[in-house]
């Protein structure tokens, strides 16, 4: 006798719901739920608006799916209509908040950090000395339907015809563009997107601020050569070995020049640097102004890249005071060595924090920055910096979660945050930068 399989569940995929949008969760979306209880993560919506959702991925019965707001049925009061015309459902996945108005982006990252605070770290605002808000860089604010041009730094992909463009959400499709509204001028100037880029996977356009220094890195498909570059202004060229991953310098400087806290900054093989031209000197004035250093302070600045930080500090804590950085990024290390060459009382160590500081033999600082990716420092790296006794440690941080898991294991060590402060360095992303000075709990 046979007996027949079961037939596999439907995918819940295209099916379509119409909700009432809730809270506003971390990811660039918004909370739902169907009649029947299961959760939607909705996005192109707004907390309180009644939409019709459209199952973009997940299984049957999963916890939760994932779908875009593809009607509006009844609008949010901070609803614009995107600038963007690539914004939208199952289109171009680069902004989040292309529907909000500037004001409204703010304060939903604010409720985000705020959930993120509670949740993770058992804080409220007050607690984690915190307004309350997110504030827009200098020179951000903006009215409705307008949109800042602030990105310098651009990872276009390129379709299967030469075609550069942005990825779509959670997707590996390639949503074509002829201009992003985010981009720096600088950026655009360039011209990536009016050429074509045969077998060409990627093009990182890269323009530096306080200089004329611009930059693409490309990177080949399998087997594929590179084109001529010949972009509307002058460029240096990297590419991404096809076998190694590593950057290999093709015609031009191998790295840019950056401009901030009163020096200039050798950022090679497109390493990190703050993407907001004004964010290296905002994040700088926020984390002295929270560390008050002194002259002869010993300080650490931990995931210190190219030694932003570790420069501002050893300017502050004079002959007599000292700097550690570490950094696990070889070729940023080497950066930061060569920056703060004239300043001897750095020193750059390369290696990942938590296998670096044990090793050091440093039992005691005064003050500490850490700037970790966005996984977070973890505890015992935590662990470990508060076992130095700091006077202040200042934490810079790009995703909340982290942040607050890190302020919840501080807490357990001895540590509080005094102060908190938020920038919205990503307008019309998700994404926000947090800095909290924390201080010996007693």
């Amino acid at each position: 006798m046979q007996t027949q399989s079961p037939a596999p569940a439907a995918s819940p995929v295209g099916h379509e719901y119409e909700v009432e949008v809730g809270p506003v969760a971390h990811g660039g979306h918004c909370v739902a739920r169907t009649e029947a209880g299961q959760v939607l993560f909705v996005r192109h919506a707004l907390p309180g608006e009644r939409v019709v959702a459209r199952v973009t991925e997940g299984e049957d019965g999963a916890r939760f799916l994932r779908a875009d707001a593809v009607r509006v049925l009844t609008a949010a009061k901070d609803r614009v209509e995107p600038p963007c015309p690539y914004s939208g459902p199952g289109r171009c996945g680069g902004c989040d908040w292309q529907h909000a108005a500037p004001g409204a982006q703010r304060r939903l990252k604010a409720a985000v950090i705020a959930e993120q605070l509670d949740r993770l770290a058992g804080l409220t605002p007050e607690q984690a000395g915190w307004d309350g808000t997110v504030a827009p860089a200098p020179g951000d604010k903006v009215a409705k339907g307008e949109v800042p041009a602030w990105r310098t730094r651009v990872q276009y992909a390129v379709d299967a015809e030469g075609r550069a463009g942005l990825r779509r959400h959670r997707s590996h499709e390639v949503e074509v563009i002829d201009h992003c509204l985010i981009a720096a001028p600088e950026v655009d100037e360039l011209g990536v997107e009016a050429r074509r880029w045969p077998q060409i996977a990627a093009v990182e356009a890269i323009a530096a601020t306080g200089s004329h220094d611009r930059q693409v890195i490309l990177t080949p498909r399998p087997g594929g050569r590179l084109p001529i570059v010949e972009l509307d202004r002058p460029v240096s060229v990297q590419r991404i070995g096809e076998r190694d991953h590593a950057v290999h310098r093709v015609h031009g400087r191998p790295f840019v020049r950056e401009r901030a806290a009163g020096r200039t900054w050798r950022v090679g093989d497109g390493g990190f640097w703050q993407v907001h031209p004004r964010a290296a000197d905002l994040l700088v004035e926020t984390v002295m102004q929270g560390l008050m250093p002194r002259k002869g302070d010993m300080a650490l600045d931990l995931y210190c890249g190219v030694g932003l930080f570790a420069g501002a500090l050893a300017e502050r804590v004079g002959e007599r005071g000292a700097v550690l950085g570490v950094e696990s990024g070889k070729r940023a290390a080497e950066d930061a060595r060569h920056n703060l060459q004239d300043l001897d009382r750095v020193r750059i160590e390369a290696g990942k924090v938590e296998q670096v500081l044990p090793r050091t033999g440093i039992t005691e600082a005064d003050l500490v920055v850490l700037d970790p990716p966005r996984a977070g420092a973890g505890r015992p790296t935590v662990r470990h910096i508060a076992a130095l006794g700091p006077r202040r440690i200042a934490y810079v941080a790009c995703a909340p979660a982290a942040l607050a898991r890190d302020l919840a294991w501080f807490a357990e060590e001895g540590y509080r945050s005094v102060t908190l402060r938020a920038f919205d360095l990503f307008p019309f992303t998700h994404h926000v930068e947090c800095v909290a000075i924390l201080t010996p709990a007693k």
